[in-house]
């Protein structure tokens, strides 16, 4: 079974808003959070790269000065090829321990709220169990890079529970939240399940 079989990256760029990332060479490029922190390209995957964080494949964003590589949530709208999908898995990061509901849209109309969760970006623990994508050497500050200030982004997940074709995701209008890539996890075998039909 081929990745395609089981996972559908989906393609943030049209609601990204923010440049969390920056080079050493240029660290006030973008800011993260209001004191203009920002990630560390050097530490981090690949711009456009294919990662694999725990057996779930993501596109990591553009990393170069001026692009824009995140979702700042504030109630955007994402659709989704249509389909049946157990988990809606995020690259993710919190100015702050955060949570909020995300609402799922189905095809039959129905919406669903499901809690997003996400963990700080400050050096620490998983607070929700997240799995840790990744854990830079230093974050950089609108002027210098600050060794030993190690900060992370989170793989997180949302369940989606109801079995109809889901067609979008209403991210939380919450800015402390931060998404970098998205990945959703198929419902493999529901045709036979359900007989062959939808």
């Amino acid at each position: 079974m081929s990745v395609a079989d089981e996972f559908v990256i989906l393609d943030l760029g049209p609601v990204f808003n923010n440049d969390a990332i920056s080079y050493a060479s240029s660290p006030g490029d973008g800011g993260f959070n209001v004191w203009g922190n920002t990630f560390p390209a050097e530490d981090l995957p690949p711009s456009l790269s294919l990662v694999e964080i725990a057996g779930v494949p993501f596109r990591f964003p553009a990393k170069e000065d001026g692009m824009v590589n995140s979702v700042v949530c504030l109630g955007q709208l994402i659709e989704t090829p249509p389909g049946r999908y157990d988990w809606i898995y995020v690259l993710a990061a919190s100015e702050r321990r955060s949570e909020d509901p995300v609402y799922l849209h189905f095809e039959g109309g129905a919406v669903d709220p499901e809690w997003l969760r996400v963990s700080d970006f400050w050096p620490a623990a998983a607070h929700f169990g997240e799995v840790e994508a990744f854990r830079c050497q230093k974050m950089h500050y609108p002027r210098h890079a600050q060794l030993g200030v190690r900060a992370g982004m989170w793989r997180q997940r949302v369940p989606v529970t109801r079995g109809e074709n889901l067609r979008a995701i209403h991210l939380p209008d919450n800015r402390a939240i931060h998404i970098f890539a998205a990945t959703l996890a198929r419902t493999l075998g529901h045709e036979r399940i359900r007989g062959g039909r939808d």
